[in-house]
């Protein structure tokens, strides 16, 4: 009787999910929610119309560029619309997805009136623009950055640590080349510097992506006038990229000076893909050797890039027991368990 209950509690809970508009990531969240039982709204707080988006170009980023803040908008005009998406659901529940353009009455909002909120951080608090202090008092934390949580518990906040999660439930989108060691995702220095060596070394590489990107548009809207001289791809939808990962001969994560593992970490294993990754501190994770491999500098990766190309077939045992352990450990239904705990 106790868990019918429990059900049937979570069917009158009405939760808003406030997320970026990123990838979609903040839906697959909002649908393992639904299949938890909730009642569940998203709001995308970042989204514009066309021609809007073309305003805030002009308006915020290229100040914020100018100023070296990139990718900025309104804070005001997307709290404003937050804080009316709420008083127009009206939830029980609130879980933002990083929320760092949000000003203070959201936060107070989605805390008011018995509600119970959670803050889910994606990204470093160094690379974000609020006070998780004063936050923590309003919301429940958690990050997917295991340095950032235990410094907050160090400073007396009750954050948990929570690395993002694989849905399984996406289809991969489309047939794509089996020959090239692929990437996915934005364009820095070290991302930038492994790809060129591999192409200077002779392994075919694909870059996907906007800022590699050598469409006009692409050129024009991340304001640069290089591109690569490898092969490189507009942007994906996270069906394309799933596809693109599951198809080519491995698939490069390549993180930058951050701890937390990227997204890419669990859906290129989910999808049955061979991943190479630049983090030893995957084995917390996965086994390396027998379900990632592992590289520590460039002649390590050229070396682990020709032993997969030069005999694709022998990685099909890897790429199963990475799908299976995905699947059994690493996928957003999972992490949503943690969520509702935290309510």
């Amino acid at each position: 009787m106790g868990g019918q209950d429990a059900v049937s509690e979570r069917q009158r809970s009405r939760v808003l999910v406030v997320t970026p508009g990123f990838h979609g990531y903040g839906a697959s969240i909002g649908r393992a929610l639904e299949r938890r039982g909730f009642d569940v709204t998203v709001h995308v707080y970042d989204a514009v119309a066309t021609r809007e988006k073309a305003w805030n170009k002009l308006r915020y980023e290229l100040p914020a560029r100018l100023r070296g803040r990139e990718g900025e908008m309104s804070g005001q005009k997307a709290t404003r619309r937050a804080l009316d998406r709420i008083r127009q659901v009206r939830p029980d529940l609130v879980l933002t997805i990083r929320g760092d353009i949000l000003g203070p009455e959201f936060w107070q909002e989605a805390a008011s009136a018995g509600r119970h909120s959670v803050l889910w951080l994606y990204d470093e608090l160094r690379r974000m623009h609020f006070d998780v202090d004063e936050i923590s008092h309003l919301a429940a934390v958690a990050s997917y950055s295991a340095l950032d949580t235990a410094a907050m518990v160090s400073r007396g906040i009750e954050a948990r640590h929570l690395p993002n999660g694989f849905d399984p439930t996406i289809t991969p989108e489309g047939t794509w080349p089996a020959d090239p060691i692929t990437f996915i995702g934005a364009r820095y220095p070290g991302r930038e510097a492994a790809l060129d060596h591999l192409w200077e070394a002779g392994i075919p590489v694909m870059a996907y992506g906007r800022f590699w990107s050598r469409h006009p548009l692409d050129r024009l809207r991340t304001w640069r006038l290089s591109a690569p001289s490898y092969p490189s791809g507009r942007d994906t939808t996270l069906g394309q990229a799933y596809g693109i990962m599951r198809d080519g001969a491995a698939t490069l994560n390549i993180h930058r000076d951050q701890d937390g593992f990227t997204m890419r970490t669990f859906e290129a294993c989910g999808v049955g893909g061979v991943q190479i990754i630049d983090r030893d501190d995957v084995a917390e994770l996965y086994d390396p050797g027998t379900e990632v491999l592992v590289y520590h500098d460039l002649a390590e990766l050229d070396e682990v890039c020709r032993r997969v190309l030069a005999d694709p077939s022998r990685m099909s045992g890897l790429r199963e027991r990475a799908r299976r352990r995905t699947l059994a450990e690493h996928t957003v239904d999972h992490r949503v368990r943690v969520i509702e705990e935290m309510w």
